[in-house]
């Protein structure tokens, strides 16, 4: 269902901002826009190994800030990632990049998404 939200959202962006010259900058463009448009926040931080790996970080993710902080609510934070992992990847799919999203929580509301571009 994320899949199909986030190629909705990709398809209703104006062209102009279409026009990335290079992944880095679709990336960011995720972490400030559409994350702002989807969350009223950006993302916290963006980190590349330059190989096709992006680490995106939010340190008060807005689906996980009203969760508790015990083990159990730990536990079942990922349940409430899948979304937006999909909402990721379905935006990602619009602009033109193949891509595998995965989500990861050590502490909550904290929150990394793990993406991966995949080459043809």
């Amino acid at each position: 269902m994320g899949f199909r939200v986030g190629q909705a959202l990709g398809e209703r962006l104006p062209r102009e901002m279409l026009a990335f010259r290079e992944e880095l900058d679709v990336l960011k463009f995720l972490c400030k826009d559409l994350w702002g448009a989807v969350f009223q926040k950006q993302m916290d931080s963006l980190r590349t190994n330059h190989q096709g790996t992006y680490v995106l970080q939010d340190s008060s993710f807005p689906l996980l800030v009203r969760m508790g902080s015990g083990l159990q609510y730990l536990e079942e934070a990922p349940k409430f990632l899948a979304f937006t992992c999909g909402l990721l990847r379905g935006t990602l799919s619009t602009l033109g990049i193949k891509s595998l999203v995965t989500a990861s929580v050590a502490a909550l509301p904290a929150c990394k998404f793990q993406v991966v571009i995949q080459r043809s």
